[in-house]
């Protein structure tokens, strides 16, 4: 029988994980749409935000990238070793990065 951490149930509203990390409600929001495929807090029947603590770490990490490392979306989105660099705000439609290969102009 598989050990149950009592822990992993917790659900986190966005206000208290605002709190506990100092990211405003209104960027953890954001964050939750540019990096979908990584940060996926769970939602209750009535929809509300509920964060595990495994999710408030990832707020963390974001944190620590953005705010203190100053990484841009797609450089986060690399350092985490995300599929596409470009996020929802960069649109579907967006052309990849340039190969870091290609021959200059001229």
């Amino acid at each position: 029988m598989a050990q149950f951490n009592s822990l992993d149930k917790i659900g986190l509203s966005i206000d208290q994980v605002s709190q506990m990390t100092g990211v405003k409600k209104t960027t953890l929001r954001y964050w939750e749409k540019e990096f979908s495929d990584y940060l996926k807090p769970e939602r209750t029947d009535t929809k509300r935000r509920q964060y595990s603590l495994e999710e408030v770490e990832k707020v963390a990490v974001l944190k620590q990238l953005i705010e203190e490392e100053k990484y841009k979306s797609a450089g986060v989105r690399l350092k985490l070793g995300l599929g596409n660099t470009l996020g929802p705000s960069q649109g579907a439609h967006a052309r990849p990065l340039p190969d870091e290969k290609a021959v200059p102009d001229g």
